[in-house]
């Protein structure tokens, strides 16, 4: 709800594309900056305190959000200036909290776990964008930052009432960057892990602004309001919420290597089918295969890099992982942004998947090994 929010109110204060490009970064760019060290607090600090704090700060964070809104005080400064506050604290929340499935779930369930995961976060997507419009018509958009705010007492409560085994810190652990060294050596020693990190990371520069533009496609290019951009992001959680659970009831059966091949392919074909899209409801269509294919591609690279991982290295390679999948799309967002400045937003996306595109078939040319991951 407050994504939609946070997107139309760009579009309203700026009518520019590439400030809501911007607004989209704002919220990103500090998990580029802070991220890997997030990991390292993860790795010698009790994950699940962590998480409490972040969660508590981001509760403050929606609060203010709505007060601003709600007394008519926010500008497109203090748009921005808020969703950095949101990137800050998601830089040490989400290696914490990702690296923490484990402890929940073990190894053995790790697979299923986060892809279970994932769709609990997907039907959010599926439901927030649907309370999302009946809220802006009925109580106005600052709403949608007031419920976000409530909400976060469920998810604090839910936090508390977590029992695991006591945490224990380890003494002999070096500093932050010798910390940080033996994370990047160990990504650089590890040829699969090497290749899947850069195949993230260029999926989120040149693939995920899609959900940045949606804004601008709902406006300029179906020619919706924002009940219909609620239905389009709607059904990009729908159909993610069906990859999950296609990749839980999957489990082990089928080589991840392979999967994750396919759905990689798929996503870059599809973004490029959906950037030709004019009306809304085939546009809608499209968007639910797009996010099919989008859900199988993040899980299963998340649950592949976690499996490989050692426990004492998994919130460092998490940090990485969520430093590329996530601290880069702001540079994806600006670039995003611009080419929608000069040449149209189907060119920002459709061009964007070409890139993707050309760059998983380079990938598993030369890295057939992959495929048996």
């Amino acid at each position: 709800m407050q994504t939609i929010a946070e997107g139309w109110l760009a579009l309203q204060l700026s009518n520019s594309a590439f400030i809501v490009g911007v607004a989209a970064a704002a919220s990103s760019f500090p998990i580029l900056v802070l991220s890997l060290y997030g990991g390292v607090v993860a790795d010698r600090n009790d994950k699940l305190k962590v998480v409490k704090i972040a969660q508590s700060l981001l509760l403050v964070q929606a609060s203010v959000f709505f007060w601003m809104v709600i007394t008519h005080r926010l500008t497109i400064e203090w748009l921005i200036g808020l969703a950095l506050v949101n990137g800050i604290i998601s830089s040490f929340e989400i290696p914490a909290r990702q690296s923490f499935i484990v402890e929940l779930v073990g190894r053995e369930d790790l697979v299923d776990a986060i892809a279970l995961n994932s769709a609990g976060f997907n039907i959010a997507r599926i439901v927030g964008p649907s309370i999302a419009a009946v809220v802006i018509g009925t109580l106005g958009l600052a709403w949608c930052f007031g419920l976000n705010a409530l909400s976060y007492f469920a998810v604090l409560a839910g936090l508390f009432m977590i029992r695991v085994p006591a945490w224990e810190r380890n003494e002999n652990a070096g500093s932050s960057l010798e910390g940080l060294a033996e994370g990047f050596r160990y990504i650089r020693d590890n040829p699969l892990v090497f290749v899947l990190i850069r195949i993230v990371a260029v999926y989120a520069i040149f693939g995920l602004p899609f959900l940045a533009m949606m804004p601008v496609v709902a406006r300029n290019v179906v020619h919706t309001g924002a009940t219909g951009y609620g239905l389009l992001l709607a059904s990009v959680g729908v159909g993610a919420l069906f990859g999950a659970m296609t990749q839980a009831w999957l489990g082990q059966r089928y080589s991840r290597g392979r999967l994750y091949m396919r759905s990689s392919f798929a996503f870059a074909i599809l973004l490029i089918i959906f950037s030709f899209m004019t009306v809304k409801l085939a546009a809608a269509g499209v968007l639910i295969l797009v996010g099919f294919a989008l859900m199988l591609n993040g899980s299963l690279a998340n649950s592949t890099l976690q499996s490989i991982a050692p426990d004492e290295l998994r919130g460092r390679l998490m940090a990485v992982y969520v430093f590329v999948a996530v601290g880069f799309a702001p540079i994806g967002a600006f670039i995003a942004g611009a080419v929608a400045k000069a040449l149209g937003v189907q060119w920002a996306i459709g061009g964007g998947a070409a890139v993707m595109l050309a760059y998983t078939a380079w990938s598993y040319w030369k890295n057939p090994a992959l495929k048996t991951v």
